[in-house]
């Protein structure tokens, strides 16, 4: 059976960026499930169309077309309970919903400050004057004055992470003893910034780092084969 998942790109096609695509490429690597990736571009809604959304991921699997990145989770969770956990229990997955909900509203924002010109310089010509009137509209400023404070920005992120720094000192994952989706999830934002620009996120000797290094060795280094602006 034929599973694709739509994966935003940049200009180069190989350069995959999404934060909710890595969770759910992540999610299908934890499963063992083969997969091919359709890359696809801001403004190419039609090529989407079919799956009542503008925005991936969109996950087709056979006949059954599935979006966005939690659903996604869930949907990989309940079809394939044969396959290795990814939350590891249902009372683990409501907690995860918790991690799904902070990375959302928090993590992402605080990275976006730090990475948004980056991006800007990186995505196809074609989606340049659509991703600025939306996020200039979003943010209610100028894409260059949203990222004006790039050092203070990077200082704030790496407060944000220290819920993770603190949770990482008492366990190898956030999953446990073992990578979950809460893990997936929290990689996948740091890896966006990762693929799309060349400022280090992290110092060399923060936990953090030491973790996110340990996600991009899975699965044959599956991550870390991916085109990346920082190391």
């Amino acid at each position: 059976m034929v599973r694709t998942l739509y994966d935003l790109a940049g200009a180069d096609p190989a350069r995959r960026f999404s934060p909710y695509c890595w969770r759910t490429k992540m999610a299908l690597r934890h499963k063992g499930l083969d997969f091919e990736t359709v890359p696809w571009r801001f403004t190419e809604k039609e090529v989407i169309a079919f799956s009542g959304q503008g925005t991936v991921p969109v996950f087709v699997d056979g006949e059954r077309t599935v979006r966005d990145s939690w659903a996604i989770a869930n949907y990989l969770e309940d079809t394939y309970p044969d396959r290795p956990s990814l939350f590891g229990a249902d009372a683990a997955r409501d907690v995860t919903r918790f991690v799904n909900s902070w990375a959302d509203t928090v993590l992402l924002g605080a990275i976006l400050r730090v990475v948004l010109m980056d991006i800007y310089a990186r995505i196809d010509e074609k989606d340049k004057g659509y991703f600025r009137e939306s996020r200039e509209k979003r943010f209610g400023m100028k894409l260059e004055d949203f990222a004006a404070d790039a050092a203070g920005s990077l200082a704030a992120l790496r407060n944000t992470l220290q819920p993770v720094r603190t949770t990482l000192g008492a366990q190898p994952w956030l999953g446990g003893e073992a990578p979950r989706y809460a893990d997936y999830i929290v990689f996948g934002c740091l890896q966006w910034a990762r693929c799309i620009s060349p400022v280090e996120l992290l110092a060399a000797d923060d936990p953090v780092a030491q973790w996110r290094g340990r996600l991009l060795d899975l699965y044959g280094g599956f991550a870390r084969q991916s085109p990346a602006e920082a190391a």
